[in-house]
């Protein structure tokens, strides 16, 4: 299909790409330079876009069928808002939403559910709380789900009122509290404006109340979350929700509430609550999975205490467990803080160990990899420059912000102009920063 072509050329915008129609032109013209026909094919676009996590282009495929005289149907723009809602792009899910109005279709609780979702990873509660008020309007009855979005949106801004509030309004309801609940309590505690000395024990507590947690009432959504490939813990912004499909005991997901507590308490760099949770998990009988390790380890490095993290990830490899890229990066990136001497060693150390272990990075943490130690200001910058090798080694191109770091780190040394290195460098961060005005950095 012609499409092909745009899935896998440069990021470039849609239209910009396949150049703009002229309908006055021959049909074998416009043949050769359309990739879709229907809205069938203009659905598997979307799809194909949404998965390649190339977002941006989406309202470039909404142009080309306006172009084309394609009528969107319901299925497209639950497409499309999912992808927007993935994207963490909230002005285009309700560029969608809106646009679907137009055409005389009616948001359901579903797409509603998914626009809530949006403004949560985009930490703007307000618009979720008027969403939920549209959804009045328009009689759209909520359900247990679209309570639980509305809980974490306001979760993800500090915003503990509004979170109380909601749970008081789902216990009026007859709604119980289950995991996903406690979850977004144990969130909105974290990422409260201003954190208490109590926090950490307040996490702990939740952790403690959510054993008696209830199922939220069955809604007829889920069936649909599910078609669309939207996880539980994605649909609720979790940060378990990039690692839930992963297997080999990766996630266990009985296990939410730890997750979000171990997560929480690492960003707090609270060593002391993170072990009382420790001994909380093992008292319930349970064993660490290898996000809740993770989280153990990021605590323990960016506290400082590089001996333990080291230790845990030791202790896993020799568990005999499958080795998990993730643990690597983790240990790699948490010895960086600081930037002491012995920290960058080790994590020179754990990159070179885990690429001779058949383990590569991907995009996402090369570049925060590479984010990482470009802001190492003495020494001899041998960590950025592996990081940035492994990755042209594996033909990746770093993110805008990335390049930057590791150019000035690159210029602050005494390194001549005419440098393979920093040439190679200085031409890929210009081609980046030409490539913003059409999408290819964001």
């Amino acid at each position: 299909m012609k499409f092909l072509r745009v899935l896998s050329g440069n990021h470039r915008a849609v239209v910009r790409a396949l150049g703009r129609r002229n309908f006055c032109a021959p049909s074998e013209e416009y043949l050769k330079r359309n990739y879709a026909n229907n809205a069938a094919e203009y659905n598997t676009v979307i799809g194909s876009l949404t998965s390649q996590r190339r977002h941006y282009l989406l309202r470039d495929v909404y142009d080309d069928m306006m172009l084309d005289g394609v009528k969107p149907e319901r299925d497209t723009f639950h497409s499309l808002i999912v992808g927007t809602m993935k994207g963490a792009r909230m002005q285009d899910a309700f560029f969608f939403r809106d646009e679907m109005k137009s055409v005389g279709l009616v948001p359901d609780v579903a797409l509603y559910n998914y626009l809530i979702s949006t403004c949560g990873k985009c930490k703007n509660s307000d618009q979720a709380i008027l969403l939920l008020d549209e959804m009045k309007r328009s009689e759209v009855k909520p359900t247990g789900q679209t309570y639980i979005c509305l809980l974490h949106a306001c979760a993800a801004s500090g915003r503990l009122d509004r979170v109380y509030a909601i749970v008081r309004d789902m216990t009026a309801a007859g709604l119980g509290l289950n995991k996903f609940c406690y979850s977004g309590l144990i969130i909105a505690h974290k990422n409260k404006s201003s954190l208490s000395d109590d926090t950490a024990s307040k996490i702990i507590e939740l952790v403690e109340q959510s054993k008696g947690w209830s199922s939220v009432d069955q809604t007829r959504d889920i069936a649909e979350n599910v078609m669309m490939g939207i996880s539980e813990e994605e649909l609720y912004n979790l940060p378990t929700a990039e690692y839930v499909h992963r297997r080999g005991g990766f996630i266990a997901r009985q296990l939410t509430v730890y997750h979000v507590a171990f997560h929480a308490l690492a960003d707090l760099k609270d060593v002391q609550a993170t072990d009382r949770l420790l001994e909380m998990l093992e008292k319930d009988g349970r064993t660490p999975d290898v996000f809740i390790l993770m989280q153990v380890m990021r605590c323990y490095l960016h506290a400082g205490d590089i001996d333990r993290g080291q230790k845990i990830f030791d202790d896993y490899l020799n568990s005999n467990r499958p080795a998990m890229i993730e643990l690597y990066v983790t240990l790699a990136e948490g010895a960086m803080v600081g930037y002491t001497p012995r920290g960058m060693q080790l994590a020179q150390e754990t990159l070179v160990n885990m690429n001779s272990r058949g383990f590569f990075l991907s995009l996402k943490s090369g570049n925060d990899l590479l984010l990482a130690a470009s802001g190492e200001k003495t020494g001899g910058y041998t960590t950025a420059n592996l990081v940035w090798d492994m990755m042209q080694a594996r033909n990746m191109t770093p993110s805008l912000p990335a390049v930057e770091a590791y150019y000035n780190g690159l210029k602050e040394r005494e390194i001549p102009e005419d440098d393979p290195r920093l040439m190679l460098v200085s031409r890929t961060l210009n081609n980046l920063r030409l490539r913003v005005g059409t999408g290819g950095g964001r």
